[in-house]
């Protein structure tokens, strides 16, 4: 046996008892809002363009959100001053979730003014309560977060391709900031993260349901309605067990594996931009879903269908790089799974039905074969403590 994999089985000391609290999933409620607003605007007018502003939204978006999963892992919102502070933050969300519809024409100032103020949260609460070195960290990472919070209120107020542009630099100044400053400072306990992390994308993941009722709004219900609605509820049950099936556990114990001055990099790594694109491919695959149900039986046209394919694909390929970056199996299978997810968007041209079938049998035939060949049992997951490749 390898060190690496007898290093996954053994919690680290930093793993305390410490878990998710429920005024932090009172925050995650609230910025799990702005997802589907996110999924309705890309829904609403499926192009190419249309995708790269939601995806320009979606990441200035969780660059936000992953600021304050860790916080609340270094600073327990146990004090009547931080709960305030919290809802504060709560409420900027929810400021930019109203402005998310038009945030690219006449709501755009108050995108900004709500990103400002859940920066601005974010950096005092950092600032005062979480530590020395925390603190010490903070002071290099703070200034590149207010310079991106900066343009994104200034580039509310601008017309056009102004905006975008100094929003897309927003963007730009947050993916850079982790690796022009050492964020090694930042200590993260395993149990606390993980959790915190895979129960939004739980509830986001829901959220795809919430589209499947939303196309079914208004339409007769008959056996074709009823099974498309069956075969995208079994897609997204498929999605969870893509990320889920290994254990939270077993993920907690390879991420408190990791060296701790590297963790910090590792996390940012897997739980920022894997989750980003995983979020990325719920967003667009939920849109694809709510297209499927009102063309049950009609064919999608390309860009409809393409969100559902491609939808799927990006979650997996995101999937594919956080277990890479944990070294966590399963890897192999999700590639080749997010390859032939490609097969979703011709099915789906001829009826949206027959998509999430195909869809249905491409991430079906993964879980089987990676069972089959792992040699496990459905319910077994001590097999899976051993790292990829080993």
């Amino acid at each position: 046996m390898s060190r690496t994999s007898v290093a996954v089985r053994v919690r680290a000391p930093e793993e305390s008892g410490v878990r998710v609290g429920p005024l932090e999933l009172f925050f995650d409620l609230v910025f799990v809002l702005t997802v589907i607003q996110l999924t309705a605007l890309l829904a609403d007018h499926l192009a190419w363009a249309q995708g790269a502003r939601v995806a320009l939204l979606l990441s200035l978006l969780m660059w936000m959100y992953g600021g304050y999963a860790w916080l609340t892992n270094a600073v327990t919102p146990n004090s009547a001053v931080r709960r305030v502070l919290m809802v504060t933050g709560m409420t900027g969300f929810l400021v930019i979730t109203l402005a998310i519809p038009d945030a690219f024409g006449d709501t755009g100032w108050a995108f900004g003014v709500g990103y400002f103020v859940v920066n601005a949260v974010h950096t005092g609460l950092f600032t005062v309560a979480g530590g020395a070195g925390v603190v010490r960290a903070f002071r290099r990472l703070g200034p590149l977060n207010l310079i991106s919070a900066t343009l994104i209120l200034v580039g509310g107020f601008l017309p056009g391709h102004a905006r975008v542009a100094l929003w897309a630099a927003a963007a730009l100044v947050q993916i850079a900031s982790p690796y022009l400053n050492p964020i090694g400072e930042f200590r993260i306990a395993p149990a606390h993260f993980v959790e915190r992390h895979s129960l939004l994308l739980l509830v986001v993941l829901g959220e795809s349901l919430i589209s499947l009722g939303i196309g079914a709004a208004g339409l007769e219900i008959d056996a074709v309605l009823l099974l498309t609605a069956v075969l995208a509820l079994v897609t997204a049950a498929l999605m969870w067990w893509t990320y889920f099936g290994v254990g939270m556990q077993i993920v907690e114990r390879a991420l408190a594996a990791i060296e701790p001055s590297r963790r910090s990099l590792a996390a940012i790594h897997a739980f920022g931009w894997a989750h980003l694109a995983m979020f990325g491919g719920i967003i667009a695959f939920a849109a694809g879903v709510k297209k499927a149900i009102s063309h049950a039986d009609s064919h999608l046209v390309l860009a409809e269908a393409a969100a559902l394919g491609l939808g799927i694909a990006l979650f997996l390929a995101g999937d594919v790089a956080f277990r890479l970056v944990l070294r966590l199996p399963g890897a192999l299978h999700r590639a080749a799974a997010g390859v032939a997810a490609v097969a979703v968007i011709p099915a789906g041209m001829v009826a949206g039905v027959l998509g999430l079938a195909t869809a249905v049998v491409v991430l079906g035939a993964m879980a089987f074969l990676e069972h089959r060949v792992r040699g496990l049992t459905w319910g077994d997951r001590a097999a899976w403590s051993t790292p990829a490749g080993s």
